[in-house]
């Protein structure tokens, strides 16, 4: 996995001595092929304005201008809106992967926003899937997170070097086990008095 600044990073909900390990969005290309469809719209707007003109010059011209700039220009503004709620949608998801456990915040429209975490106490299994040539090629794709609590799987969503990613999730819920089996000893060794069990 590529290295990430992460030193000043805060969240919502961060606790004291939290320590940031990555950051991850979406891969790049999956913003573009988002935004795909918008730009190949774009290019179909912009061709009308010199085809339709030339094929038909009353449209451009006298009466009729008025009204076609008008719905050229609409269809300008919601073509502009779709793409900046895609932009919106797609950059703004995020995962935060820190020492105590994993944060998916996303993003749904202008005003929606969900937060969920998972801490890797309750980690049981992580897979990372890459479908298709151009995942391979450009090594993006997704990772689960299989768990203990109601929500049963976490999904990281085409995301940069998945293996990475899922390698990093596993260590690190290995780690958190092994605190944890470290602290139920020590706790037990705490607890336990002579003659308390005989």
């Amino acid at each position: 996995m590529k290295p990430t600044e992460t030193k000043n990073i805060t969240f919502p909900g961060k606790h004291d001595r939290e320590t940031v390990i990555a950051v991850i969005h979406r891969h790049w290309f999956d913003m573009f092929s988002h935004l795909l469809t918008g730009i190949l719209m774009g290019m179909v707007l912009l061709g009308s304005l010199a085809v339709l003109p030339a094929l038909y010059p009353d449209i451009a011209a006298g009466q009729h201008a008025a009204f076609f700039f008008f719905m050229e220009n609409t269809f300008l503004l919601f073509l502009w809106v779709y793409l900046f709620l895609i932009w919106i949608d797609v950059y703004f998801d995020v995962w935060i992967i820190t020492d105590e456990r994993i944060v998916n915040i996303e993003q749904k429209g202008l005003f929606v926003r969900h937060i969920s975490e998972l801490r890797f106490s309750q980690v049981q299994d992580v897979t990372s899937e890459v479908e298709g040539i151009i995942p391979s090629i450009l090594d993006y794709g997704e990772v689960f997170v299989q768990t203990a609590g109601e929500q049963t799987r976490f999904i990281f969503r085409n995301v940069p070097n998945p293996i990475g990613i899922k390698d990093l999730v596993m260590r690190l819920a290995s780690d958190a086990r092994e605190d944890d089996i470290e602290e139920a000893v020590k706790l037990l060794h705490e607890t336990k008095r002579p003659g308390m069990f005989s």
